[in-house]
């Protein structure tokens, strides 16, 4: 990717060891939704698709950790969850810990904030311990739901939600006891404060003002984070109505627990609620998803009109993304919380400046949402103090081969230290282990094949030694990036020790 570049002395930012300033510098649009599938993209959303055409689309993207604050966490550090710190959402007080930024690591908001207008607008789930979003020393404007929540009270209106779209589900505590949690079931009603009032419009409504009123002597960083499609489903018109049951083609693995699936999901909301519905309840529960995709959507757009009426969309690096996806039904789970590529899977659209030689349109090259803040200080000639799990992404952009071989998932409970899942992504082929207490589960899918992941291979014999190679890449990552949690050696044949579905009788356990 050629670029003209001046070398500038400048006084160093926290984290940075060195600058190549370009002549102009692209501002920087992040816009990620929370709990999209990748799926949905398609007749309901005309304004990402746009955005779409304009840029790259990487269909292998995965998210660090299928969970809001420990995705956000590894997005905006480059880092793997062991290595932040972030594992889980810190909502149980003796587990708070694991839910912050480790102190000291370098993030996009400190990165940047010196040298770009930097704001952030929306969902505010990035934790860390120094509390940066409350220190008076940020450069960033944080607009968040806290302002949401003022404003409403403002305007006497009540927010969406309430004790209707929630249910009770069992949670392990520090690993160690089970207690009670209020979570969000699939339920859905009509909000009727109507779209005005809606999160989601406060979110493009305030971005908005940030690009327009922005300082134009700086280039902009707008972070925008909505909440769409991520429930509770309290939706408003026309978007409640918008979708019938019949506009869609409903996954085949909705509403399908299948045979070689881990049963220790049912210790999770994933299974523990998800499993309590048919097929056909899914089918209406989707009709309310899409039309919060289609809300989604039409917000996007009115921010990126927003940035082409302000003559910032041709300069700036765009990113469309989640921070996680939605099984929404599929395995007979709900939310998101498990390894399965409808959780895992993120929409990963990075669109960059207009004149940049960009090699392709559409790439399955393996990727993570940790690739995005090296590939973000790699354009713009910077690097971070600290080492980061991710791989700049201009290589692939400029049409040079991948050299990653394998990502990782981790997932350690949802509001404190529960059950936990590792996963392995290598070529096409995915490893889970499903944790619970002192069991453990194993799955191994061929995605390429089986995109729905309905047949689990470890009961097939055929793939014993690829089982093992990836069981023995897992572990060793897992050691080197402190986990704390470890992986026997033999755990193929513990596995098939305990479970025996699939094993056909002149199979052997090697």
């Amino acid at each position: 990717m050629k670029r003209i570049c001046v070398r500038i002395l400048i006084v160093l930012l926290p984290g940075i060891t060195a600058f190549a300033q370009k002549k102009e510098l692209a501002p920087v649009i992040i816009i990620m939704a929370d709990q999209l599938r990748t799926d949905v993209l398609g007749p309901l959303t005309p304004n990402i698709n746009a955005l779409i055409k304009d840029g790259v689309k990487f269909t292998r993207a995965y998210c660090a950790v299928p969970l809001c604050a420990p995705s956000r966490s590894s997005f905006f550090t480059g880092m793997y969850a062991n290595r932040t710190g972030s594992m889980i959402n810190p909502w149980e007080k003796d587990d708070e810990v694991f839910g912050n930024t480790k102190s000291g690591i370098p993030n996009l908001y400190r990165l940047l904030e010196g040298t770009w207008d930097s704001y952030h607008v929306g969902k505010q789930h990035f934790f860390t311990e120094e509390k940066m979003d409350k220190d008076p020393s940020t450069k960033t404007k944080w607009i968040t739901q806290e302002n949401y929540s003022e404003w409403m009270k403002e305007q006497k209106k009540s927010k969406p939600g309430g004790k209707q779209y929630k249910d009770n589900a069992p949670e392990l505590v520090s690993g160690s006891h089970t207690q009670l949690r209020s979570y969000s079931t699939p339920s859905f009603g009509l909000y009727k404060e109507g779209i005005d009032y809606f999160l989601d419009r406060y979110i493009a409504n305030e971005s908005i003002k940030a690009i327009k009123n922005r300082d134009k002597t700086k280039p902009i960083l707008l972070n925008t984070m909505f909440l769409a499609p991520h429930p509770p489903f309290s939706i408003p018109e026309p978007y409640f109505s918008m979708v019938a049951e019949n506009d869609f083609v409903l996954p085949e693995n909705i509403g399908q627990w299948y045979p070689g699936q881990s049963p220790l999901q049912m210790y999770n909301l994933t299974g523990f609620i998800g499993s309590r519905y048919t097929r056909e309840q899914w089918r209406g529960i989707w009709a309310k998803y899409m039309g919060l995709v289609k809300l989604l959507d039409d917000e996007v757009g009115r921010v990126i009109t927003a940035l082409k009426e302000e003559g910032l969309y041709d300069k700036a690096i765009i990113l469309f993304t989640a921070d996680h996806g939605e099984m929404l039904g599929s395995h007979s789970l709900w939310q998101k919380m498990c390894m399965y590529e409808e959780s895992a899977k993120v929409p990963f659209v990075l669109k960059m400046p207009a004149g940049e030689h960009i090699a392709l349109k559409e790439s399955d090259a393996l990727i993570s949402l940790v690739d995005f803040l090296p590939t973000l200080l790699a354009y713009n000639g910077m690097k971070s103090t600290a080492t980061m799990d991710g791989q700049s992404l201009l290589p692939l952009l400029q049409g040079k081969p991948q050299n990653r071989q394998s990502i990782f998932v981790q997932y350690d409970g949802n509001g404190s230290l529960g059950s936990s899942q590792r996963c392995v992504v290598k070529g096409k082929y995915k490893l889970i282990v499903d944790m619970f207490k002192d069991e453990k589960y194993v799955e191994l899918y061929d995605v390429q094949n089986d995109p729905k992941e309905s047949v689990n291979l470890m009961f097939d014999q055929k793939f014993a030694n690829l089982s093992d190679e990836l069981i023995i890449e897992l572990s060793d990552y897992m050691k080197k990036t402190g986990d704390r949690l470890s992986l026997p050696k033999d755990l193929r044949t513990i596995f098939l020790k305990n479970y025996k579905y699939g094993i056909q009788k002149s199979d052997k356990v090697q």
